[in-house]
């Protein structure tokens, strides 16, 4: 990825008493949140989460920060506090504990219960640390105190972290919903208590910071919620994150309030909601809820369902139904409330599942038609009200796109932030915290690492774009028989094609242009095989190119004898 300022070269060393703080994801984009700090030669990390692809990027499973700036000194790391339990901030963790397996993990009592559970799966068994709210606990020369914070998951944490450089403070995700449907507020008398204290640098949530005001209560969604499972005729589907425990429950209380019985459908949604209910986060009446294998056999208007797939993910639950690959079969009156967000990015998605719903008859509801979603991240009015708070000396906007980064940065400003102690970095950039200013002093490289099936970081930008070329365009083979000696044609040339959309009866125009391409390179003495082989791919992709303006991937296949 590009830096802001291209000069940007490797950082100095770092000065004595001073803290660094380099970001390897999170920043210019929606995920991989991954901040990390050194102070004295030793490293703290905050969230290591991962990004999901987009559609440009066909075969990719997950995105991870890249732990090359890490690699060489992972015995430095003192621990990796998790902010909370959401992928784009736990994901990564998987990955990174393949490195060095014994890192302590650091989080609240959900949190490390769910990266657990994620953990299991990988085999690997994690350190824990469980921290609380209103504790201090010190990891090597960090000592970090934990604020409650509200967001759309519970026990979600803020860090401050306090070095003899100063005191950081990073709200991780949050808002300030003022009546959490579980009672737990975000601990403004603690932002208050750092601001009086003297925050040095404040590194904020930046989602939002476009949206003007305050964001809606949560409680204000289950009225809707109530209303659409009260009116549905026959079967209710709803597609939630799988994490988000809040919007589950409320679906749960609905249920069992018009006596639904409810199945969970999707192996996250049945993991992290039994993580929830043996933790005693989510809370459901003895039988309520039911195997999905037996659901088919109750009464339709005795049924809702909790499914993953909101965002139309190919292989979730929900896109699994609307293009009826899923035991689950759509029938004529069903609802399908999506009770979420639409990630950006993900339109395209998203709607084709709502079209393949409704095609089978279902009614859907969604944040265009009902108010079925409110954000966990905080809106302008809130984040203006943390920077007056906390009266940070320096701001540092972190969690979002350049836009977010940039609405935030004025936010700053318009509070009394200098403008040259608001810091506007990207992945990789490096922000030194030196006598109280916060200056960027260089870059590491922090580019993209991508997971295709049990491969991690194999798969190249190179690799990506050979693929969107073979999805776009198709390839063209041509096997020719070259005489090493000579250079001259042996055999050939074959020209075989795939998703190309060119006939195959049309290569006869071609086949004598290679050949007397070929014969012109052996008149000219070459036998250098790659040579021939770009002779080749020269003169077919012009062919192509002039007569269909397409661009499919050539591929010389050249026979030695």
């Amino acid at each position: 990825m590009s830096h802001p300022h291209p000069e940007l070269g490797l950082p100095p060393a770092l000065p004595d008493g001073a803290l660094r703080i380099v970001a390897l994801g999170g920043l210019g984009e929606i995920g991989r949140n991954m901040a990390v700090f050194e102070y004295e030669g030793r490293l703290l990390i905050v969230d290591c989460g991962v990004l999901f692809p987009e559609p440009d990027q066909p075969g990719i499973d997950l995105i991870l920060p890249d732990f090359e700036y890490i690699r060489g000194r992972l015995d430095d790391i003192e621990a990796v506090v998790l902010t909370h339990a959401h992928e784009d901030h736990i994901g990564a963790v998987p990955y990174l504990l393949r490195e060095r397996r014994d890192i302590p993990i650091v989080g609240s009592k959900l949190t490390l219960a769910l990266i657990e559970a994620k953990l299991t799966e990988h085999r690997i068994q994690p350190t824990k640390r469980e921290v609380v709210e209103g504790e201090r606990h010190a990891f090597g020369p960090f000592e970090c105190e934990f604020l409650a914070v509200n967001h759309s998951i519970p026990d979600a944490l803020a860090v401050a972290i306090r070095t003899p450089a100063g005191i950081v403070l990073h709200t991780g995700d949050f808002r300030m919903d003022q009546l959490p449907s579980d009672g737990r507020l975000t601990d403004l008398g603690g932002f208050a208590r750092l601001g009086a204290e003297g925050v040095d640098l404040l590194m904020s949530d930046s989602t939002n910071a476009e949206v003007p005001g305050f964001v809606t209560s949560e409680r204000e969604i289950a009225p809707v919620i109530d209303e659409v499972i009260r009116t549905a005729g026959k079967r209710v589907i709803v597609a939630s994150f799988a994490s988000h425990i809040h919007r589950v429950q409320q679906v749960i209380d609905s249920a069992e309030k018009h006596g639904r019985k409810v199945a969970l459908v999707g192996r996250s949604m049945v993991r992290n909601m039994g993580v929830a209910r043996d933790l005693g986060y989510l809370r459901v009446s003895p039988g309520l809820i039911v195997d999905s294998k037996e659901i088919e056999g109750w009464p339709p208007e005795d049924v809702v369902l909790i499914c993953t797939g909101s965002q139309g993910e190919p292989m979730a639950a929900l896109s699994r139904m609307a293009n009826r690959d899923h035991p689950i079969r759509i029938a004529e009156g069903d609802t399908v409330l999506l009770a979420s967000s639409l990630v950006p990015g993900n339109e395209t998605a998203v709607n084709n599942v709502i079209n393949g719903l409704s095609r089978w008859g279902a009614r859907v509801v969604h944040k265009g038609n009902a108010k079925v979603h409110v954000s966990g991240h905080a809106a302008a009015g809130e984040l203006l009200y943390v920077l007056n708070l906390t009266r940070p000396s320096n701001f540092m906007p972190v969690h979002g796109e350049w836009r977010h980064l940039r609405a935030h940065a004025k936010l700053a400003a318009l509070t009394g932030v200098p403008d040259d102690h608001i810091v506007i970095a990207e992945d990789g950039v490096v922000v030194d915290l030196i006598d109280g200013r916060a200056k960027i002093v260089g870059a590491v490289p922090a580019g993209y690492v991508y997971v295709d099936g049990t491969s991690v970081g194999d798969v190249t930008d190179f690799a990506l774009k050979d693929r969107r070329i073979l999805g776009e365009e198709g390839f063209i083979s041509i096997v020719i028989v070259v005489d090493t000696a000579t250079g001259k044609l042996a055999g050939g040339p074959e020209i075989h094609a795939r998703g190309s959309g060119i006939d195959p009866a049309m290569f006869d125009d071609i086949l004598p242009q290679v050949e007397r391409a070929l014969q012109e390179n052996a008149a000219d003495g070459v036998v250098d095989i790659q040579q021939v082989r770009r002779v080749v791919r020269r003169t077919v992709g012009r062919w192509v190119s002039d007569t269909y303006r397409r661009r499919p991937m050539i591929i010389p296949v050249v026979v030695e004898v």
